[in-house]
């Protein structure tokens, strides 16, 4: 019974060493390890070694996955909800009113941009500017 078991976590654990591999995008990754991390602990404790599961736990599924997780925030590869409230879809693309606001947003600057840059630079003290 417990090596059909240990059978089955070995096999689960070279499906997700094989899927963290070809998984394109780096939060399911993180996920896969995390699981990869879990079951390796399980194995552990068949194996009747606790410190080595305790450990496994701790640094793999626990420590390690959560600095990835910073990090892949950090790098913002972990796409955040909008300003709205409303959720990003996930494959980063956006509606089409918000995609045409941001290209007007970062369109050529307006007739009115030199005019701008005039009124914001420091005057002289006669009023004119300099």
């Amino acid at each position: 019974m417990t090596n059909g078991i240990i059978l089955l976590l070995v096999s689960f654990l070279i499906v997700c060493a094989i899927a963290v591999s070809f998984t394109k995008n780096l939060l399911v990754s993180v996920i896969i390890y995390m699981s990869y991390s879990l079951v390796m602990s399980v194995i552990w404790i068949f194996l009747e070694s606790p410190d080595l599961a305790i450990t496994e736990a701790a640094v793999g599924a626990g420590i390690t996955s959560v600095l990835f997780f910073v990090t892949l925030r950090k790098i913002d590869a972990v796409e955040e909800q909008s300003a709205e409230g409303g959720d990003v879809p996930a494959d980063g693309t956006e509606n089409a009113e918000s995609a045409g606001n941001a290209a007007s947003e970062t369109a050529a600057p307006s007739e009115n941009a030199p005019a701008q840059a005039d009124a914001d630079r420091p005057q002289s003290r006669g009023g004119e500017p300099s």
